[in-house]
């Protein structure tokens, strides 16, 4: 009886059965057998599924107006900026490497599963200004409104929406995804009434949030990254690229359920800062009583001395 096995098929349907695959299935098949290993390495079928996940990766991005793609070699983008970062990753880790020089960013605003938008920012990280300001980068701007398309036409609902931010060092060749992919938290703007979609992960003690700011016609007006610590201050510009920085050199954690692992791990961190301003508040008028106490003593022992005289 002559047995047959996934590898006596040519090699020109497996790599066509392999290219209709996901990143993750596509990742857990090269690791069946050596001929698979090899088919799966194909650069071309990783680019396709790379460009299919982030479409703004074929957007110029970076010093020299270049696809991402050609900085980073598509599997080691996926393999980066796929999974979750780890949210433990310690900033000491990447000091033997220095900091990022330039920070790429690719993004992409999807509704529904569909792309919405896609932007490529570039912000030169090592200016004395950027590294002693807080940190920030600005994706969409609203005295620039973002050109919609039609499959945008129809004022998507913003808790449909999803986000994806790809930080890219182009020097060092690795990347981060520091979206939760959907959102955490959905509000209104006190004061312009825009919808406000949160989406953030916690790395390192601190918060990257990302706001896509919806106006009332439901267009995307704004869409901006900001990094806060466990106080609520701004995180500055180089103790954000310390963070990235390790984050890029940390493990990777996958997951269907990681979404939700960010979205617990952010109402942690809001619960943790609001207990941390509270403990202050405490601390702030307990001295002031002190002091308030202190000051009444000396003003009593001053007029005793007076009537005592």
């Amino acid at each position: 009886m002559v047995t047959t096995t996934i590898e006596d098929l040519h090699a020109d349907v497996l790599g066509c059965a392999l290219r209709r695959l996901d990143g993750r299935s596509l990742a857990a098949a090269s690791c069946a057998t050596a001929g698979l290993r090899a088919l799966a390495a194909d650069t071309e079928t990783w680019r396709a599924l790379c460009l299919a996940e982030w479409p703004s990766l074929a957007l110029p991005g970076g010093s020299h107006g270049r696809c991402l793609l050609t900085a980073l070699p598509p599997r080691r983008l996926f393999a980066d900026a796929f999974p979750f970062p780890s949210p433990d990753a310690a900033p000491g880790v990447s000091d033997g490497l220095g900091l990022p020089g330039e920070l790429v960013s690719a993004v992409d605003v999807y509704h529904r599963g569909a792309p919405l938008l896609s932007r490529v920012v570039e912000t030169p990280a090592s200016s004395p200004w950027f590294l002693g300001s807080p940190f920030r980068v600005e994706a969409v701007e609203r005295k620039r409104p973002a050109a919609t398309d039609a499959a945008s036409a129809a004022s998507p609902s913003p808790e449909e929406l999803e986000l994806s931010w790809v930080m890219v060092d182009p020097s060092r060749g690795r990347a981060v995804n520091v979206s939760s992919r959907r959102p955490v938290s959905v509000g209104r703007h006190w004061y312009t009434g825009d919808t406000l979609v949160r989406f953030a992960v916690v790395l390192g003690g601190c918060k990257f949030e990302a706001t896509v700011a919806c106006a009332e016609e439901g267009r995307v007006a704004e869409v901006s990254l900001a990094a806060e610590d466990a106080d609520g201050a701004a995180v500055g510009g180089e103790g954000a690229l310390r963070l990235l920085a390790a984050a890029m050199e940390a493990p990777r954690r996958g997951g269907d359920g990681e979404p939700e692992e960010a979205k617990r791990r952010y109402h942690e961190f809001v619960r943790r800062k609001k207990g941390r301003k509270e403990n202050k508040a405490r601390r702030e008028a307990l001295v002031d009583l002190c002091c308030s106490a202190a000051s009444a003593a000396v003003v009593l022992t001053c007029l005793a001395a007076v009537a005592l005289r």
